[in-house]
């Protein structure tokens, strides 16, 4: 049985939320869009304004009668840590009530987790005091890696190298707010349900491509984690027993042949050692991550695209098995590889139909790499608790 606190909050949410999303608003207006009464919207909407979540703005227009105050949500009153967590740098950023980054810098991460956290509390604590006028609400953080939700601990982040790492706790020190972990994946499906095309989306999956792969899934409206917070690691997912070895101790693991770490070994390691040779003479840079082989592509570089041809097909190999096994209404890619859609998205689809017989009307779709999905993501984090509670259920 919900008790009336439980009942109290989720009527909270439910105004909040719709003030968020179609705002300007009157308290008629919520009380026609959440099913509440009048009463009960005005005692919550007192109890938002005075606590400055929601401001008053200009009177409304009626064809009669008394003119309503309209509500906005005070995209002043709070702001957001995200941190961004990449095995190669990571991204610290201000965003406000409305998702808007205020204020962001990046810092190399390194790969000692105790050095790193030291360095990453000092710019966060650096950032906080450059920002005194605000009211900071908490810390969201996404880490490539698996998170024990309950204990809000990265359990294992094998292209970082970090085992059983305490982020929560010094990040809390350091700042006094209260900070929340999770998989970067888990964080990017949080984001796209949250604002864009896919708000308010109840089945969706986003699969991020980095030096990994993670998968994200909202089924009927809540995030999958699993007892422990493992659930969704379809990266680790064996596609061939015999394959390379992936860095989480198997084989032939999904991540080991379409992440943009396997397509640039792929690339270095197909080429003719006389290729190699020509272009060290020739003076050109090597090849030493995958946005060289997005730039090599868009080149006209045969290799490049060849071997993005192929990260596409082993693309498309495991997103059928998210088809297959979930039946999703959309399917976000998050990463880089977004940028070269109109060269890898066919391939994707043509597999897809290929391998996918379960006749699911499963939409494809790349994220916009330039909206930053990730750090979007760790700013939804915080800001889910308070206008969507059931996504945390």
């Amino acid at each position: 049985m919900a008790s009336s606190e439980i009942a109290r909050d989720i009527n909270r949410s439910s105004v909040l939320d719709t003030i968020r999303i179609g705002q300007p608003l009157s308290r008629a207006d919520l009380a026609r869009q959440t099913g509440l009464q009048r009463s009960t919207v005005s005692l919550i909407v007192d109890e938002l304004i005075g606590e400055r979540w929601v401001a008053e703005g200009d009177l409304g227009q009626l064809p009669r009668g008394r003119r309503p105050r309209l509500l906005y949500l005070n995209t002043d009153r709070a702001g957001i840590i995200g941190i961004n967590i990449m095995p190669r740098l990571t991204t610290i950023a201000l965003a406000d009530l409305s998702t808007r980054f205020r204020a962001q810098e990046s810092i190399a991460t390194s790969r000692d987790p105790s050095e790193f956290m030291g360095v990453l509390s000092s710019h966060v604590r650096r950032l906080i005091n450059q920002h005194p006028e605000v009211a900071y609400e908490g810390i969201g953080v996404s880490v490539p890696g698996r998170v024990d939700y309950l204990a809000q601990r990265l359990v294992f982040a094998a292209n970082l190298g970090w085992h059983q790492v305490d982020l929560k706790e010094p990040l809390e020190s350091a700042t006094g707010l209260p900070v929340q972990i999770e998989n970067a994946a888990n964080a990017c499906a949080l984001a796209e349900v949250w604002s864009g095309p896919h708000e308010g989306m109840s089945d969706l999956v986003a699969v991020t491509v980095s030096d990994g792969i993670g998968t994200g899934i909202i089924a009927n409206g809540h995030l999958v984690r699993g007892p422990s917070g493992a659930a969704g690691e379809f990266g680790h997912v064996c596609l061939d027993p015999q394959g390379p070895e992936c860095k989480c101790g198997a084989r032939g693991c999904w991540e080991v042949f379409a992440s943009n770490a396997a397509a640039v070994r792929n690339y270095g390691g197909q080429r003719a050692e006389g290729s190699r040779r020509a272009e060290e003479k020739a003076g050109k840079d090597p090849v030493t991550s995958f946005a060289d082989i997005l730039s090599l592509a868009e080149r006209g570089d045969r290799r490049a695209g060849e071997v993005l041809g192929e990260m596409a097909h082993y693309l498309g190999l495991g997103i059928a098995m998210l088809v297959n096994g979930l039946a999703p209404s959309v399917i976000v890619v998050v990463g880089e590889v977004t940028r070269a859609w109109k060269r890898v998205g066919p391939i994707i689809q043509g597999v897809v139909r290929e391998c996918a017989h379960t006749h699911a009307a499963t939409r494809i779709v790349p994220s916009d790499d330039a909206t930053q999905p990730r750090l979007r993501g760790t700013i939804a984090l915080v800001l889910q608790k308070h206008f969507r509670p059931r996504l945390f259920a």
